[in-house]
């Protein structure tokens, strides 16, 4: 049982444990208080809060500093793998967690298995513990969409980024109109191939729907304008490297009358080396994501054209809609970059 007298004979500062004690509560409650987390009814913090001044393990002035609002906690969850772009929109989210100011949301950044819905629906829960919104990177699953409307219920706001579950309008969206993303790559590919020909689509999976997306826009202005050039029903090379590599190495192997590809995920990087090792500079090749690799591309010519959502907008556009739920910010427009307009 704690008492003050006891802590004075024994010599040392009351800890977190004696507060609980003093207070009926759990540890894991009181913890909950000091360490500013969500959970916990407003009766019981300041309940807490005083007990912590009586007893000295909180100064007035600290104190005091509780009743202001705290800094929102953030999550991110974003793909694993070895998709350049998402591995440098993780580097800029741990740059502003570390450089964060005073009053900024406390941020934090988890790598989830990128196709796995069972191991993001558990992030999603998991996190909601902390966060006071999550912003992911949807995958089209009955898992997450459960998981998702079981943490929006609960009380964590939530916002998916370039890609979304299309369900619910409790979930915010920050990305682009990947239906009209699809058609301007249609566009560039019918354009700059001048004729006819075969046209191969990579994605990174169907259950993004970003991917499923943008392969509708490509669908649909070929049937429009481009009747010559027979699109092929996507492949799914998981944004990863390797397998994008080998892929495009079976289509130019398969496919003599090869005229474009649109890769509609991550990682063109790879199949532009395919594209250079095979010398076929007269396929044309459109991407996502200006990063080191496809910029070489670029300037080497193996590829044609990037679309550019730039991380900073996507982080800053999520961190918005998930402190100020009452605004409602324009869709982000996206940038294309070819050779002559690279800074």
């Amino acid at each position: 049982m704690y008492s003050e007298d006891s802590t004075r004979a024994e010599g040392r500062r009351p800890t977190l444990a004696d507060l609980a004690v003093r207070a009926g509560l759990s540890l894991a409650t009181v913890d909950r208080v000091i360490n500013r987390r969500r959970g916990v009814k407003d009766r019981t913090r300041m309940r807490v809060l005083e007990l912590a001044k009586e007893m000295g393990l909180l100064s007035s002035e600290a104190a005091a500093g509780y009743s202001t609002q705290r800094p929102a906690n953030i999550a991110f969850l974003l793909p694993s793998g070895t998709n350049p772009y998402l591995q440098l929109l993780g580097r800029k989210l741990r740059a502003r967690m570390d450089g964060g100011a005073t009053g900024a949301p406390n941020l934090r950044c988890f790598f989830i298995d990128g196709f796995n819905a069972d191991a993001l629906a558990n992030a999603l829960r998991r996190n909601a513990s902390w966060a006071d919104g999550i912003a992911f990177f949807a995958i089209e699953h009955p898992a997450v969409r459960q998981a998702a409307a079981e943490v929006a219920e609960q009380g964590t706001r939530l916002v998916t980024i370039v890609s979304d579950l299309g369900m619910s309008s409790r979930i915010d969206h920050v990305g682009l109109d990947n239906h009209a993303v699809g058609r301007t790559a249609g566009l560039l590919i019918g354009r700059f191939s001048g004729g006819g020909g075969t046209v191969a689509l990579v994605a990174g999976s169907r259950h993004y729907r970003a991917h499923s997306e943008r392969e509708a826009g490509v669908m649909s202005i070929m049937d429009e304008m481009f009747p010559d050039l027979h699109v092929m029903p996507m492949r799914e090379g998981h944004d990863d490297s390797g397998e994008n590599y080998r892929l495009t190495l079976e289509l130019l192997d398969r496919h003599r009358d090869l005229a474009g590809i649109y890769n509609v995920g991550g990682a063109s990087g790879a199949i532009c080396r395919a594209l250079r090792e095979r010398n076929r500079r007269d396929v044309v090749m459109i991407g996502h994501g200006l990063t080191t690799d496809t910029r070489k591309a670029l300037i080497d010519g193996s590829m044609d054209a990037v679309f550019e959502l730039a991380p900073e907008t996507l982080i800053d556009g999520a961190i918005a809609r998930l402190t100020r739920p009452g605004d409602d910010p324009a869709r982000p427009k996206f940038d294309i970059f070819f050779r002559e307009n690279l800074d």
